[in-house]
């Protein structure tokens, strides 16, 4: 029997290919099965920081190439069979501000604990971190468990 849930209750899951975010949706939708919630996997991507504003074609090829990855990392997660609890989508920015704002009005946000950049001695990376300081629900963050 599938537990009902309140209209507007959804996981969001931030995806960007690395193990931790492979595995942080691997969990929500393990989490959602329990709840009946949808789940929003969100990769995020954003122009390098240049002068001026590059043509809009090139936003929408990033945009449709982050799309394809985040399909990829569905894919790979889930052995080519995409659960029916999840909907992707690529949006355009800085992830860690996309995916608090993605969360307003989600019953919970589950982020991996590092992405690919930055520093891999640290616990938590910046995104991970920001969205435990920020986001206006609970917040799930999975730690690789590869290495």
């Amino acid at each position: 029997m599938r537990r009902v849930t309140p209209a507007g209750k959804r996981i969001v899951v931030g995806v960007d290919g690395s193990p931790a975010s492979e595995q942080a949706l691997r969990w929500a939708v393990g989490q959602a099965r329990l709840t009946g919630d949808p789940v929003d996997a969100v990769i995020c991507w954003a122009l390098p920081t240049v002068y001026g504003r590059a043509p809009m074609s090139v936003d929408r090829e990033l945009g449709r190439a982050a799309g394809k990855v985040l399909d990829q990392v569905v894919d790979h997660a889930f052995g080519g069979v995409r659960p029916a609890e999840v909907r992707t989508t690529a949006v355009p920015g800085n992830a860690a501000e996309v995916l608090v704002d993605r969360s307003q009005g989600a019953g919970l946000l589950v982020v991996g604990n590092r992405g690919r950049g930055g520093f891999g001695a640290a616990l938590l990376g910046s995104v991970s971190q920001y969205c435990a300081q920020h986001a206006p629900c609970p917040v799930v963050v999975i730690r690789d468990g590869s290495g």
